[in-house]
């Protein structure tokens, strides 16, 4: 545990002293509490048919999570690590359920039986999938759904009024940018991280091949739009960075089959002026007759798993430098947007776990403390400010919500530096330094030393404005650790 995470389960003990009488206060910290031990928990979130079920069984690396529009589709369903697989049902009354752990093609089937979807307050699936051994995946229902009752269920579970979100990050689906997608972003920002006002969401611009209407070029085009929302000062001040993905080819790539290799290859063969013409539209590629080896039957499979854009993409790369299934899944995968996302969760989330968990029991405890005021309550009050302005790595999380909503007066390359140094781009040593991997220690040390004594020029420099100041301030404070660090490995 990190030295904020300690201190926020120290002023956990003390207010459960403090409401000790109090059973339902007792409980609600000791959520909090147990969430400071808890891998890091991670939704997905966005309006009806964004894809959030496809990107998950991507992420995950299996293809569980049901992807129809059925009634467990509209219920908030946790992912998580066990060595056995098993699916519990939480009513909203009552003790909660075993459900058999059933699959259909792969994935899952949640048997209600006669309970109704309003009725369930989670679905918990516990499974041995590697990705979730330090991160805990939900599965939200779509915002702004038709049926009133399934939005209200999502926001409920990540945007509640008094407490903070269930969930400690968000990878946001959209499809488009709408003024609804903001207000669920900021909404989410204002709730998740409370009075430190921090950033913790990644935007994704979901099934991004349908940009262009199927073409190979899609993507690039896809990666354009995405450029131009990540520069929109509203999205940027509310979202970390925004990811073109092709979300059910990457969920394809993550479980491609032998068979579906050897009918791509099969196709490959065929003439190209041909196979684009079967290309043409859905219905032309799987009711033409153009070849016995890969029948009506195959082809089908293969687009239900592919699309018409995955198809193409395979069938070039497969003309190219691929040349075995596992070669070909790795680079769909790639080019899918995937690999992208997965290196940013890390970055932005799993290596801040301890922080971001840290900020959420903060918020939660300090909003508990807030709306029950008693003998002991202002003491406590006393502790969250002091973990507010001592802790290091929440005043980083803070200054890079200002500088991406432009509060903090700082030239545009030095407010690029200063994004990059207390970790906008990462955390480790020598991202925030802008140095290679293969850096030593020496240079390590070099480069900390420099970025220290340039910031603290800064800072004390009387022309720097009050807002910049502080800002460097705590740059200055990065800088001295990372050369701490440098230090200890040097001599190590």
């Amino acid at each position: 545990m990190s030295g904020t995470g300690e201190a926020v389960a120290t002023l956990g003990q003390d207010a459960l002293a403090v409401y000790a009488d109090d059973p339902q206060v007792s409980a609600e910290l000791e959520t909090y509490a147990v969430r400071l031990r808890e891998p890091l928990r991670v939704a997905l979130a966005g309006m009806v048919k964004a894809g959030k079920s496809t990107l998950l069984n991507a992420i995950i690396g299996e293809e569980i999570a049901p992807t129809d529009t059925g009634e467990c589709t509209r219920i908030v369903t946790w992912y998580r690590w066990a060595a056995t697989p098993r699916i519990t049902l939480h009513p909203l009354e009552g003790e909660p359920v075993l459900l058999p752990v059933r699959r259909v093609d792969g994935r899952l089937q949640f048997e209600l039986g006669s309970v109704r979807a309003e009725e369930v307050r989670r679905l918990v699936v516990d499974w041995p999938a590697e990705r979730l051994r330090h991160l805990t995946l939900i599965d939200t229902p779509g915002i702004a759904s038709l049926s009133s009752d399934v939005s209200e269920r999502s926001l409920a579970f990540l945007t509640p009024e008094d407490a903070p979100s269930e969930a400690d990050a968000v990878v946001y689906l959209m499809r488009h940018l709408h003024a609804s997608d903001l207000d669920f972003l900021e909404a989410f920002r204002d709730t998740s991280a409370g009075t430190s006002g921090t950033v913790n969401a990644l935007a994704v611009l979901s099934r991004a091949d349908e940009v262009g209407a199927g073409r190979i070029d899609s993507l690039i085009s896809a990666g354009s739009i995405a450029d131009r929302y990540r520069a929109d000062p509203s999205l940027r001040a509310l979202a970390l960075e925004v990811v073109p993905i092709a979300g059910l080819l990457a969920q394809t790539a993550r479980t491609l089959r032998q068979e579906e290799y050897h009918a791509l290859a099969l196709l490959a063969a065929v003439d190209r002026t041909a196979r684009e013409g079967l290309l043409l539209s859905a219905d032309r590629f799987v009711r033409i007759e153009f070849s016995p080896d890969v029948g009506q039957e195959a082809r089908a499979a293969l687009l239900e798993r592919f699309g018409l854009f995955g198809i193409r993409l395979a069938c070039a790369l497969l003309q190219g430098s691929v040349h075995t299934a596992s070669d070909l899944a790795r680079e769909l995968a790639r080019r899918s947007g995937l690999d992208q996302l997965l290196l940013l969760m890390g970055q932005q989330f799993q290596e801040r776990a301890a922080q971001l968990r840290a900020r959420t029991a903060l918020t939660g405890v300090e909003a508990l403390v807030r709306s029950h005021p008693r003998d002991g309550s202002t003491g406590l009050l006393t502790s969250v400010e002091k973990i507010h302005t001592g802790a290091h790595e929440i005043r980083e999380l803070r200054l890079l919500s200002a500088l991406r909503s432009r509060t903090v007066p700082l030239a545009p390359a030095q407010a690029a530096e200063v994004e990059r140094l207390i970790g906008g781009s990462g955390v480790a040593q020598g991202v925030r330094l802008g140095l290679d991997d293969g850096a030593s220690p020496d240079d390590v040390r070099a480069a900390a030393l420099a970025h220290l004594y340039r910031w603290r020029g800064i800072t004390e420099n009387p022309l720097t404005p009050r807002t910049a100041a502080e800002a460097c301030a705590v740059v200055v404070r990065t800088c001295e650790e990372l050369v701490q660090e440098a230090q200890v490995r040097a001599h190590a």
